[in-house]
């Protein structure tokens, strides 16, 4: 529909009449809003920004200066096909930040409610961030990477195509991850090395002290015994109480396309 100018709409924002913009929305100047654009009722998108089309932005998302939203995918394979960027509730996209739409793929590049995305950083095509992620500045996802809920990722990373973070996962900063990181972990470097379980940021979450402790036996039998990687989970589930968070932990190595050869 076309959005007559409001109060919360900066005279100089350029909407297409295809766009839909919901109440209490401010739009900042010299915003560009393209066809097919949904914004959702609270959110605010900041001066220069551009949602440049087929862009469904959930309420209260707060989108920063010169912030790119629905660009073509950067892949040779893309023939025009319509596809989207999908944002969350109360998701924050800080200045700079750049997600470009999927491809016949998976059509849509998604980001969950709660992620807090900062400057400079880049979603490629058909990514998907589950919710409550959050990645620093700078940080670079090369396509079809997966992000699961709560993973914190630090700045200037590079996350290789089809990686999967899991969930609860800390990266640190400057990072090259060419491998899937295991749900509850720390990692960091060049090469990438695992440093035992995201203690603090577990704890912080409030799990329990027994999954704790069920989750560090697990991930030594996995990553700091003399057992192969399969031995290992062999092991882990012979002798480890299988709490959820530990059967999530072994299934998703079990699951692993790219390996998590630490």
């Amino acid at each position: 529909m076309n959005t007559p100018i409001t109060p919360g709409i900066h005279p100089t924002a350029l909407i297409d009449p295809s766009a839909e913009i919901g109440r209490d929305v401010e739009i900042g100047p010299w915003v560009v809003i393209g066809p097919h654009v949904t914004v959702g009722d609270g959110a605010q998108v900041s001066a220069r920004a551009t949602l440049e089309r087929n862009v469904r932005v959930g309420a209260r998302v707060r989108v920063g200066i010169g912030a790119v939203l629905g660009g073509d995918p950067q892949d040779l394979k893309y023939r025009g096909e319509e596809t989207w960027v999908d944002i969350g509730d109360d998701t924050v996209i800080r200045e700079y930040a750049t997600i470009n739409r999927g491809t016949s793929h998976s059509v849509t590049t998604k980001v969950g409610k709660h992620c807090f995305i900062m400057s400079y950083v880049h979603l490629a095509h058909d990514c998907l961030l589950e919710d409550h992620v959050m990645i620093s500045n700078g940080t670079q996802l090369a396509g079809h990477v997966i992000v699961e809920d709560h993973a914190i990722i630090s700045g200037l990373c590079a996350i290789h195509q089809f990686v999967r973070i899991g969930r609860h996962s800390f990266i640190g900063g400057a990072s090259r991850v060419p491998q899937d990181v295991p749900p509850f972990v720390r990692a960091v470097g060049n090469p990438l090395k695992l440093f035992g379980l995201n203690s603090v940021g577990l704890q912080r979450s409030g799990f329990d002290e027994t999954v704790l402790r069920e989750l560090k036996r697990a991930y030594r039998f996995c990553f700091r015994s003399d057992l192969n990687l399969s031995q290992g989970v062999e092991q882990a589930r012979a002798e480890v109480e299988l709490v959820p968070e530990v059967q999530q932990f072994l299934e998703f190595i079990e699951a692993s396309r790219r390996g998590v050869g630490f």
